[in-house]
């Protein structure tokens, strides 16, 4: 009889195992004042990559497990999706959610946290976009955001909904749209997540491609919980950056997190390099120096062979120049061991 009870409770054992019981479910992560901190009080910064839309990697033949394992090796301890609005309706619903569910569950095994970005570049108000694989709708978007919100409900991986990944008008192509109104969209938007009993944290991007976050000063977000977004690439402003990032977003992490979801680099003579992102180590130095004196978190863009500015140049993983970089301080300075 007792051979028989330590058969059937290794049996049991080994079901829960395989069934993903056995993983280690990571801290809920909350907002407490200018800080992200975990369910025991502790505080955490967060610094990782961005990954290219799973529909693309999916394409690839890269949406899997030692992707993920390799995002972790370069030392993350958070991975960016950028979900765009054309790869969305492309997969369908089903099977987009199949997607990330999987990459949500790899992450969560190899102890990474997930930002889930609806991936568009525009102007939300007037449904006016940069180019086409980011058309979307009002209706659309906040379907999106409800499907999340159902979806990951209660999931402590999934800590963060960036609501819109850059907002512009385009210098008056794209329409207008004053902060205003920007505000009541994103507010519309927490409240259909919140309303789904979803607490995971809305991320909230300013103006001018998601750089500029002046409004915030004197008119934020009417909504508990949530974070601020930039990104400041090294061509929006001159050397030196510092002062000058301080009065367009750094100001912001004195009374809200703030997490910068897009940062990176490439030298002029890279595959896919722009002029937006054309500089060279120095703005490395400059930008992780500056948030690690403030507490501020960040992603790099992106971890991809072809998207760019890439961290990566072949699929053995050899880094690019900004690849180096950066992996060299998320090995140094990733809070999560």
């Amino acid at each position: 009889m007792l051979r028989l009870q330590t058969h059937l409770l290794l049996l049991t054992f080994s079901f829960l195992f395989s069934a993903g019981f056995a993983q280690t479910p990571l801290k809920k992560i909350k907002v407490e004042g200018n800080k992200f901190v975990t369910e025991d009080g502790k505080t955490i910064v967060f610094r990782g990559l961005n990954v290219a839309d799973p529909d693309n990697l999916l394409t690839k033949g890269h949406w899997d497990k030692a992707f993920f394992q390799e995002v972790k090796n370069w030392g993350a301890n958070i991975v960016r999706f950028p979900v765009h609005p054309v790869a969305w309706r492309k997969q369908g619903k089903e099977n987009y959610l199949k997607l990330l569910n999987d990459g949500v569950k790899w992450a969560t095994e190899l102890g990474l946290y997930v930002i889930i970005d609806w991936h568009s570049i525009g102007n939300l108000r007037t449904e006016m976009y940069q180019s086409d694989m980011y058309e979307t709708t009002q209706k659309e978007t906040f379907e999106f955001w409800r499907t999340m919100a159902k979806q990951y409900k209660g999931n402590n991986t999934v800590a963060f909904f960036e609501l819109f990944n850059e907002p512009t008008v385009y210098n008056g192509q794209l329409g207008t749209c004053t902060w205003a109104q920007w505000k009541e969209l994103n507010e519309e938007m927490i409240g259909i997540i919140r309303a789904h009993g979803n607490d995971a944290i809305p991320l909230v991007a300013g103006f001018n491609w998601a750089y500029d976050l002046t409004p915030v000063k004197e008119s934020p977000i009417n909504a508990p919980g949530i974070a601020y977004v930039s990104h400041p690439y090294p061509m929006k402003r001159p050397k030196p950056w510092e002062d000058k990032w301080t009065a367009d977003w750094g100001f912001v992490a004195s009374k809200y997190p703030l997490l910068l979801t897009e940062i990176g680099f490439s030298g002029a003579e890279e595959t896919g390099a722009h002029v937006p992102v054309i500089s060279d180590e120095s703005y490395g130095e400059a930008i992780t120096k500056y948030t690690a004196e403030r507490g501020i978190s960040w992603v790099g863009w992106v971890f991809d062979d072809r998207w760019a500015p890439r961290m990566f140049s072949d699929w053995n993983f050899t880094p690019t120049r900004q690849g180096k970089y950066f992996k060299k301080v998320l090995l140094e300075s990733n809070s999560v061991k």
